[in-house]
């Protein structure tokens, strides 16, 4: 049977140790700062239980239906097919749910897909890797990963922190697994998650092959905790206020292991730096993860294209040309990375018989989106004006007589009542400017790492070769100028 948000939700209460606000949280299901947002990633379950054809296919080992983000697309037309069903889950959320169960899948697909790199690497670790590949597919799982080390003293590698184990990295191993203890980050989504990938996307140098390891492991495993940043779906005082808030906060958590132990059934890559980079950068892994994410994007901006529309609307201002101007340009970049997103299908490549999207224009859009969306959020806000900061403070101003006919006296708009459009312009600062807001900006700014990272992935992927060989093919065709003669002329 196709899993739905009920088994989501009875997947989670599994005893996993959540600390926020200085207690341990015995029910995070349930719990103010996360009960939402959980069963807003439940719903994702329900959408595909209900809609079997368009988000569902068959495993090709179990035999039930699964969600098609764990399916390996074999054709251009199988990876678009695939496109479709994470861009109907990415508009539940409008696109503000950037670690939804698809992105994890799309990474370890990715890694699915250069499996001989793994091989090299270790013939154990990879059937580690092909086995959970297939348990994580056949149970539907959402994963959730940590796959950057705490900032503490960025000046230094993981192996030169004052905290020989701040850095999750082994403390011992046996016949059955490993002990590994430290922290990662950013568990974002980890709180609706059911299992953790631990993995390094920050380069591992010679000597550091203790922290040089991938593994999974279940959310409730015994020593693993859970510490979450500050809610803001808790601090939402309602719905009306804070509509994106209130149903969409993903979470970000610090995950820190107190001596886990791994069985080797569950470990990845063990002790090899190179192969911690290899992961990722080799493999699909890296590129098809992003991809995802750019597909999720582009829904989000598609989103506030209509955020920014209705702001003119409002505020009777789309009739003037410098605001057309600036709705015609905002609708140009989210244009630009939907049809980048096209194109990356478009000039995908088979890879060990498997068909995934082309990688430099993966980064392209990347370092072209890192760049464009604060800029966005900015032009939008210009729309708006001051009309996102003087709302009423909260919706129980409408309970007061005397309050909601001032309201309805001085909240006024050409196409809606005042009371639409407050709710208007509350969805439009939960969207640019709340703490919620705030925190999307930063996600889409660094979630990839930061610019020059990204700028560095695009170097490495470019095709090079084709552009200096046109520049070479040039200066091949001419040489000095000869005279009559057929003697090279001199310079004068």
């Amino acid at each position: 049977m196709t899993k739905t948000g009920t088994d989501h939700l009875k997947s989670l209460d599994d005893g996993r140790e959540v600390f926020i606000n200085g207690e341990r949280v015995t029910d995070p299901i349930n719990h103010a700062a996360f009960k939402n947002a959980v069963r807003s990633a439940a719903g994702l379950y329900d959408f595909q239980a209900e809609n079997e054809e368009l988000m569902t296919f068959v495993s090709p080992t179990s035999g039930g239906r699964v969600n098609k983000c764990w399916m390996m697309p074999t054709s251009y037309e199988q990876l678009v097919e695939r496109r479709k069903s994470l861009v109907a889950w990415s508009r539940l959320s409008c696109g503000f749910m950037g670690r939804s169960p698809d992105h994890i899948a799309s990474s370890l697909l990715g890694q699915m897909m250069g499996l001989p790199i793994f091989e090299r690497h270790s013939p154990e670790r990879a059937k580690a890797l092909s086995d959970y590949y297939t348990f994580a597919r056949d149970n539907d799982l959402f994963l959730t990963y940590v796959i950057i080390n705490p900032q503490a003293n960025r000046s230094k590698e993981a192996s030169e922190q004052d905290d020989e184990f701040l850095v999750c990295g082994v403390v011992d191993e046996d016949a059955q697994g490993i002990t590994v203890r430290g922290a990662k980050m950013l568990g974002t989504s980890s709180i609706m998650a059911n299992e953790v990938l631990f993995a390094n996307i920050q380069p591992l140098q010679k000597g550091e092959e203790k922290y040089a390891i991938s593994f999974v492991v279940p959310m409730a495993t015994k020593g693993l905790r859970i510490l979450s940043r500050k809610s803001y779906e808790e601090h939402a005082n309602s719905e009306f206020d804070y509509p994106l808030s209130t149903h969409f906060d993903e979470n970000d958590a610090l995950i820190y292991c107190d001596d886990v132990h791994v069985p080797w059934d569950r470990v990845f890559v063990y002790r090899d730096t190179d192969m911690c980079r290899a992961q990722f950068q080799d493999t699909w892994g890296h590129s098809s993860q992003n991809y995802q994410a750019q597909i999720r994007l582009m829904v989000k901006l598609q989103f506030l294209m209509g955020i920014a529309k209705r702001i003119a609307e409002v505020n009777g201002i789309i009739g003037i040309p410098s605001v057309r101007d600036s709705l015609g340009r905002l609708a140009a970049y989210t244009s630009m990375v939907e049809g980048m997103m096209h194109g990356m299908e478009a000039a995908g490549e088979m890879v060990n018989g498997f068909y995934g999207p082309s990688r430099h224009l993966v980064y392209s859009a990347q370092v072209i989106t890192q760049e464009i969306y604060p800029e966005l959020i900015n032009i939008i806000r210009e729309l708006a004006g001051g009309g996102l900061i003087m709302l009423p403070s909260s919706v129980e101003d409408f309970s007061d007589t005397e309050i909601s006919g001032l309201i309805e006296r001085t909240q006024k708009s050409p196409v809606t009542d005042a009371t639409g459009r407050v709710k208007f312009m509350k969805l439009a600062w939960d969207a640019l400017g709340s703490e919620f807001a705030s925190r999307h900006v930063q996600y889409e700014m660094f979630y990839a790492g930061a610019q020059f990272v990204t700028r560095g992935h695009m170097f490495r992927t470019f095709d090079w070769d084709n552009a200096t060989g046109m520049v070479d093919d040039l200066l091949g065709r001419y040489g000095l100028p000869k005279d009559a003669n057929g003697k090279r002329q001199a310079a004068e």
